[in-house]
């Protein structure tokens, strides 16, 4: 996690746990380690709303590895994989 401007820590959100709401800062699809292109991922992101400036709430975790968690950008929910999450930036 880092911090930057005296404001809250800035972490992928596939670390966050069940309970996390924050804001999306940016993405960083090619620090994801996802299977997908950096390009893929970050445009499949995009077009299921995870864009700068959403509100987002880790609302559920997978049973096996806490693996997926859906998460609710600003009023929809969305299943992810942590993978796949960790290209969210949030804080």
């Amino acid at each position: 996690m880092t911090k930057r401007n005296g404001t809250r820590p800035h972490q992928p959100l596939g670390l966050a746990r069940r309970g996390y709401s924050g804001v999306i800062q940016h993405l960083a699809a090619g620090d994801a380690g996802s299977a997908l292109s950096a390009n893929e991922l970050e445009s499949r992101l995009i077009e299921l709303g995870f864009v700068e400036g959403a509100r987002v709430e880790v609302l559920h975790e997978g049973i096996v590895g806490r693996d997926p968690i859906a998460v609710r950008v600003e009023n929809v929910t969305i299943a992810v994989r942590r993978r796949e999450a960790m290209a969210i930036i949030v804080a």
